[in-house]
């Protein structure tokens, strides 16, 4: 009976002692404190992110491009990678999430003041140091992404510029209308989990005028400018399906069944956009390509971005099949018809993937068709619809507005495009004194 006594006496002591312990931790409950596995999640999640540009994005755009500009591309995806990273330290993370203005976040957080080891935003259980950096993976491929639409033609010092300036007034401020706090699409109630306004329609929109600012390529479309390395292209695109889990997962903050639900949705629409650009390619032009089930599977990447926190697995299919199709009628069929030379069909799988995917997640985030329900407060699909309407037309008519003054400006002051004889000769010898491949 006496050992008994102190067998009991031994727990009772030693769950004491955890329960003190316990209570002297920091508890992961409440919503201001740290979560150790939402923080290693996001950790690899912005890493994931990063990886889709360099190298992902890097290689998908250079095995597209002749072998004469192949380092241009991959130099302009680097030289975007670290610009953007400065400039969102040094003001355009505050424009984003500095403060609560209906259309900017103004500068309280210029050069990351008050962004420190033990800083935590409000409602999150990460770092914000972990949060700044994950946003700023979002900065970094968005600007990325336009490359793909003047690509072989624009003045690697125009590019530069264009840039940062592109991101202080365009992408920084759409940022905070849909992500920050009290942006004024955020408080319409508008559904855009990982960005589909932000970062798809926003970087495709841009592309397009871009391209036609700066007008076709020497000989498009009557000479042949086809890809010079369709290895490296599939390599890219696998390295950003892949990152693409970070990238809409990651938009959680949270390592959650929210998150695993937009990873799980994230590869059944690239999976069935692919299968849906490969048979429209293959019924199309009697054979499927590589580069057509590549670019099939970044256009699901793409559409699922705004859906992937709020649809369910029946929705992801729905999207990816619409994705499919109609980023590839939009990449052959429109391009063609209208004959604008968006090199790599940056307008036609990123703003047209987005603008598939914003719209549709107005429709397939509804519980009855297995989603997670209406962002908006009341007036069901209807009015779900409605925000997501008037947040792809925000984005459509502000960035191309934008971004058209800001090219025309530019080149009134150094010139957009290089010569006809340096884009003859190839970008790579021409702006960077390099080749790409021994002789």
């Amino acid at each position: 009976m006496s050992r008994l006594i102190k067998q009991f006496f031994n727990i009772k002591v030693a769950s004491g002692l955890l329960s003190l312990i316990a209570l002297s931790m920091p508890s992961v409950a409440m919503a201001d404190d740290l979560s150790a596995g939402d923080t290693a999640w996001m950790l690899t999640a912005t890493a994931l992110v990063l990886f889709m540009t360099i190298p992902g994005l890097s290689l998908f755009y250079a095995g597209m491009v002749r072998s004469k500009n192949v380092l241009s591309v991959l130099m302009q995806c680097f030289a975007i990678t670290s610009l953007m990273t400065v400039l969102w330290v040094l003001y355009a993370y505050s424009i984003a999430f500095g403060g609560d203005g209906a259309f900017w976040g103004g500068l309280d957080k210029a050069f990351l003041s008050g962004v420190s080891t033990d800083s935590i935003l409000e409602g999150q259980t990460i770092p914000e140091t972990v949060f700044m950096t994950f946003q700023l993976t979002f900065a970094i491929i968005t600007p990325a992404l336009i490359v793909g639409a003047f690509a072989e033609r624009m003045k690697f010092s125009a590019m530069l510029l264009f840039m940062a300036v592109w991101l202080t007034i365009v992408y920084a401020p759409i940022c905070h209308w849909v992500w920050g706090g009290g942006g004024w699409l955020a408080n319409k109630g508008i559904l855009d989990f990982a960005g589909g306004t932000v970062v798809h329609i926003n970087a495709g929109i841009a592309g397009l005028v871009a391209c036609l600012v700066l007008g076709k390529r020497k000989g498009y479309p009557t000479a042949q400018m086809i890809p010079h390395n369709l290895t490296y292209t599939i390599i890219g695109a696998s390295m950003l399906w892949v990152g693409w889990f970070g990238f809409n997962a990651g938009s959680q903050l949270a390592a959650d069944g929210v998150a695993g639900m937009a990873m799980a949705v994230t590869q059944i629409a690239a999976a069935t956009a692919a299968l849906g650009w490969m048979f429209s390619e293959w019924i199309t032009h009697g054979k499927p390509s590589v580069l057509g089930i590549a670019s099939g599977a970044v256009a699901g990447l793409v559409a699922i971005t705004p859906a992937s926190g709020s649809v369910g697995p029946m929705g992801a299919i729905a999207i990816g099949a619409a994705a499919g199709v109609g980023c590839f009628l939009a990449s052959v069929k429109l391009k063609r018809a209208m004959g604008y030379d968006d090199s790599l069909d940056v307008f036609g799988v990123h703003a047209t993937g987005g603008i598939i995917g914003a719209m549709l997640t107005g429709v397939f985030c509804a519980k009855s068709l297995g989603g997670a329900g209406f962002g908006v407060e009341s007036g069901g699909m209807a009015a779900q619809l409605a925000v997501q309407f008037t947040g792809v037309m925000a984005t459509v008519i502000y960035t191309g507005i934008m971004s058209f003054i800001i090219l025309k400006v530019i080149d009134a002051i150094i010139g957009l495009r290089v010569s006809e004889d340096e884009e003859t000769e190839g970008l790579d010898i021409v702006l960077h004194d390099e080749r790409g491949y021994s002789l």
